[in-house]
Order: structure tokens, then sequence, then C-alpha cells
């Protein structure tokens, strides 16, 4: 069984991997998914707002997902589902699947793309301490068992993070008739979309309360009481700012960690400030042939970016099938300096880039009139002007070629410091 790409993954990313690999001449494509359907997470995101970049429309997440699903459709794509992938031999470009219909399977490709998602930070990650009743969710898992299953998680609630599938589900419950008494945030900021912070608590007047965190979930065999605390600068409780609210659900909206475990078992370079794979600028990982794309890389904000990042894993694909291997593997190496988290990608290879190479990064804090700083060494290499930056919202700015001639020592720093008067 050998193909040209295999995908592994038909969630967003995976679905316009494929879809693109295609349109750049990649004949013989396999997508394997391990759900019952393709779409990944956008099958439980029935809220709109997803498209308005991409599509230039706006849709709901099923209505995004089956756009890509009825171009797949119009190919001779393959697509494996219910099928779960159990290992990747980078070496040998491998793929090890098992479902109920093949059994076990090995799977060779000439390039292999990965785009396994993420997964939701959970109560013990966390430590939230307390008592351990029914009633305490993830706010995903929340969102699956409302929208798809058809059962509400619970008639009033409390929300721990200011994350966007947070927000939303505060909205969604409300709608459900659940009474929300609030969204609770450890940051002094929120960690969502603006626009989610407006629609989503605003519009139903359900409070946010920054620099306060959950110290005590109170019940039997169910959540009865939550404590929640203001923290000083060091996240520590405040002593005397107890607030208890009388609810009988939690939700956890505390962050998502990309879905690496194949990664890692197949010994790709890994880049602990995202927990995803280190890429170069054509998404290519440090295995030769491998790929990757999505949230399984870093977290996206908005599914458009993702399928944006995803169509050039896929392209790179189909041109690593048709071309073979990068001839100059010199490259020069991104770092993040005063107050951005990560970039992404984290290595550019000059002589495999056109004209241009896109930097996504997210700051470390809330920030008002500021300046990105590009600099190698003693060199600044540009600045980009923001009137707003935060936390939640992922940032691009564009390098062009021309700028890596004046690169000392190979790295590249990427800054936020405060617009000169």
């Amino acid at each position: 069984m050998k193909y040209d790409v295999i995908v592994v993954g038909g969630g967003p990313a995976g679905l316009a991997v494929a879809v693109e690999a295609n349109k750049n001449g990649a004949e013989n494509i396999l997508v394997i998914e391990r759900d019952k359907e393709l779409g990944g997470i956008l099958n439980q995101c029935i809220h709109n707002g997803f498209g308005l970049h991409h599509f230039k429309e706006e849709l709901t997440g099923p209505e995004y997902a089956n756009k890509f699903i009825e171009m797949l459709e119009e190919t001779n794509i393959e697509v494996m589902l219910d099928t779960m992938v159990l290992d990747v031999d980078e070496s040998a470009k491998t793929v090890h699947a098992m479902n109920k219909k093949n059994g076990y399977m090995k799977l060779e490709g000439k390039s292999i793309v990965l785009n396994m998602g993420c997964r939701e930070r959970t109560r013990g990650a966390i430590a939230i301490p307390g008592d351990r009743p029914a009633g305490v969710f993830t706010a995903g898992a929340a969102q699956r068992y409302v929208n798809i299953e058809g059962y509400m998680v619970g008639k009033k609630v409390l929300i721990l993070g200011s994350g966007d599938i947070g927000l939303i589900m505060a909205r969604r419950m409300s709608l459900e008739g659940a009474k929300v008494v609030g969204c609770v945030e450890l940051c002094p900021y929120s960690n969502g979309l603006t626009r989610n912070i407006v629609q989503c608590l605003e519009d139903y007047d359900i409070p946010l309360y920054l620099s306060h965190t959950i110290t005590d979930i109170k019940g039997d065999k169910r959540v009865e009481e939550v404590v929640v605390q203001k923290v000083d600068e060091k996240n520590q409780p405040i002593p005397g700012t107890e607030i208890t609210f009388d609810v009988d659900t939690v939700l956890l909206s505390v962050g998502l960690i990309p879905e690496n475990e194949l990664s890692r078992e197949a010994g790709l370079e890994m880049d602990p400030r995202t927990n995803g794979p280190v890429v170069y600028e054509n998404m290519e990982t440090s295995a030769e042939g491998i790929f990757a794309s999505g949230n399984v890389v870093h977290v996206h904000d908005l599914v458009d970016f993702v399928t944006a990042e995803s169509e050039k894993a896929g392209r790179s694909a189909a041109e690593y099938v048709k071309n073979g291997e990068t001839k100059d593997n010199s490259f020069i190496q991104l770092k993040n300096g005063d107050n951005v988290g990560y970039t992404v990608p984290q290595k550019v290879r000059p002589a495999n880039v056109d004209k241009m190479v896109e930097v996504m990064f997210r700051v470390r804090n809330v920030f008002k009139d500021v300046q990105i700083k590009v600099t190698s060494g003693d060199v600044e290499l540009a600045s980009f002007k923001r009137e707003h930056m935060a936390p939640g919202e992922m940032e691009k700015i564009v390098i062009p070629k021309v700028f890596f001639d004046k690169v000392k020592d190979n790295e590249i720093t990427v800054s936020i410091v405060k617009e000169e008067a």
C-alpha cells in the first residue's frame, strides 16, 4: 500500500492539505482519520464566524468543513475513517495503522503530513483543589455533549479560563437555558478573541473575573459550590478575597495541547515553546519529507489561518514528491525576543524561499502602540507598528527574502518594543 502523500488527520488541517496537494500534482493521496467522519473539531462548532478570511463569507463549523469535504469528493483522494495511526517511521516514511475492516496496515508514503490537531488541558493538568464530584467538564467535551450528543451538562455554570471555547460555551449554555454565573481568568487579560468577549460575555451580561482562579470545588455526587479567589502578580490566591458560587457545573477552558505523541515517537525535533514540531518555512519538520500543519504545530485562533498554513504544507508535500530532497539545507534560526512567546516557522532556508517568508507568533501580554522589531545582531531588518496586541490573537509578519543578505550568525530575532514618541 504505497502513496504519494499520506495525511494523518481528517480535520480542517488535513482536509486542506489533501485538497491542495491534489491541486499541485500529487496523484495518490490517502487521508487517515480516527473518527467516523471527516471534519474534526469543526463538526461540533455549530456557531458561525468561520470562513470570513478564506471563503469571504460567514459559515458555521460544519459548513466550513463541508466545503472542503465536497472539494475532496471531487478528486480521487482515498479516505480511511475510524482508523487509528499507531506509529510513524520517519526514516522509512511508513505509517502503521489499524481499523476494523483491514486490521493492521503498513502504509508507505513518499511524503507524510501530520495534522493531529490538539487536545484540551484537564483539571488534573492544572491541579484544581477540592472534591471530585461529577459536573466538571472541559469546555470542548461539554460542547460535544450539547451540540452533537444532545445532552445538557448543567443548569448553573461557572467557567474557568477565557479561552475561545470557554467563551463560546458561555453563550451556548445561556442559549440552552442555563445560568452562567461568570467566567474566571487567572491572567489580568482575556485569552480569547475580542469578538468572543463581546459576543459571548458582554452581550449576555456574563461577568468576567480577571486575575481570579478557582481554589476549591465542593460537592458529594455533584458539584455544589465553587470557591474563587483573586490572585496577586505571582498568581497566588489572596486571603480574604474568596467568592463562593452556588453552581452544579464547572467548565474548563484552560488551554490546548498539540497532539504530538506520534511526532515524538517518530523522533522529530520538538519546540518546547509550542509543544509542536520544529518546522521550516515550507512546514517541513526535521525529518525530510515529513510535514506538519495546523494545531499540531501551534494552537491557532482562527480555522482560516489553519487552512492557509495547511495549504502551504500540502503544496510543499506535493513539491517534495515531484522534486525530492531540498538541495541546500543551510538555514537561519528564528528566535523570540522580548515579549514574544514563539515563532513559526522556527527555521528558514533562504535557498527555499521565493520572495518572502510569513512568520506567525503570539505575544506574552496585552500591548498598545508598540513596534514589532525584526533584528539580526545589531542590525534592524524590519519594523511593524501595531496599535493593539494580545496573547489571544495570533500575529503575522512578512519578511522579504532580500533581508536575508543582512543576517548575522544565521539568526533572526522577533521582539516587541514600545513605540518611540
